[in-house]
């Protein structure tokens, strides 16, 4: 058993903070009842977990109705602090912003990126027209598509696009993965450490960062599928603990004595060679997309619009 070896598929810096053992740096802050944790990975944690050093925030949705409208209101106002911080510390403040919708809009799991696109509001074209009013950001938007449509690397278009507008830093919202079920749909993630596109669904592409694009790049990110392994490991963890509740430990023999990392390997080789380790999402995904759609885009928009921003508080 010990040659197992299993890397559980996750783009969340939470689901890091105490894998193998491994406890991250972690600040935990409540904004209008809403917790908000901040990891900070350095280099060599950065190494340990195969993540981009950089600060990560995460807004915890696992115990709030996205679906009340007056709780998704107090949401974007959450959003655009915690993200209106990060802008302001890496001295982004009113400078030109490329917003990036990555994502496959006709795969409704990988549509978050492209929805925000079509609900922010751009600018860029009344700067050029000198109509601007005051409070509003330089603003432009684009959703690139997917390789697997296009043909063409999602690095390219963005890399082409950022310098041909010579935008001062890029946005970049985009569906993750998670290695735990309660945190589908249940986590927003807000990090300056840049993105790999298509990671939520397992097909990740060239990174986007400030090392490749020469800008700064903050990634927002909502988990929207697990993989059955996690969904079958996290299953049967449910039903020891019941089992164990009722004495009845013995039921699933040596399994039940296995350490994480073993069963989720175990699980693996089971479900692969038959072709079940799939992508899952829930089912009520569109409903849920379009919640989110509404909280990110006009926490955007609040972020980069000081003006809208101070008008929304009052």
């Amino acid at each position: 058993m010990n040659e197992f070896r299993y890397s559980v598929r996750t783009d969340l810096a939470y689901d890091e903070k105490n894998k193998d053992n491994k406890v991250l740096n972690e600040e935990v802050e409540v904004i209008d009842n809403i917790k908000v944790y901040t990891h900070v990975i350095d280099e060599s944690t950065s190494k340990e977990i195969c993540k981009n050093k950089g600060t990560y925030h995460t807004i915890d949705l696992t115990d709030v109705d996205i679906d009340d409208t007056a709780t998704c209101i107090k949401l974007e106002k959450v959003f655009a602090r915690v993200l209106i911080r990060m802008i302001e510390k890496m001295n982004l403040k009113n400078k030109k912003c490329l917003v990036v919708g990555l994502g496959n809009m006709n795969v409704t799991p990988d549509a978050l990126g492209p929805s925000v696109i079509d609900n922010i509001i751009v600018t860029r074209h009344l700067y050029e027209l000198d109509k601007i009013s005051e409070g509003f950001s330089n603003v432009c938007a684009i959703s690139p598509g997917v390789m697997g449509t296009t043909g063409i690397e999602t690095y390219d278009i963005i890399s082409s696009v950022v310098k041909k507008i010579d935008c001062d830093f890029v946005i970049a919202v985009d569906a993750l993965a998670t290695s735990a079920i309660k945190r589908v749909n249940k986590t927003i993630q807000i990090t300056n450490s840049g993105i790999n596109p298509g990671s939520g669904v397992g097909n990740k592409r060239k990174e986007l960062s400030k090392k490749t694009l020469g800008v700064p790049v903050i990634a927002i990110g909502v988990p929207t599928v697990v993989d059955s392994v996690t969904v079958t490991y996290d299953i049967m963890e449910q039903l020891l603990i019941h089992l164990k509740r009722i004495n009845e430990v013995e039921f699933l023999g040596e399994f039940g004595s296995l350490d994480e990392n073993m069963k989720r390997s175990l699980i693996k080789d089971i479900l692969e060679p038959s072709g079940y380790n799939m992508m899952v999402t829930p089912k009520e995904i569109d409903e849920v997309i379009g919640d989110l759609t509404k909280i990110i885009a006009n926490g955007i928009d609040l972020s980069l619009h000081e003006g809208l921003f101070n008008g929304y508080s009052e």
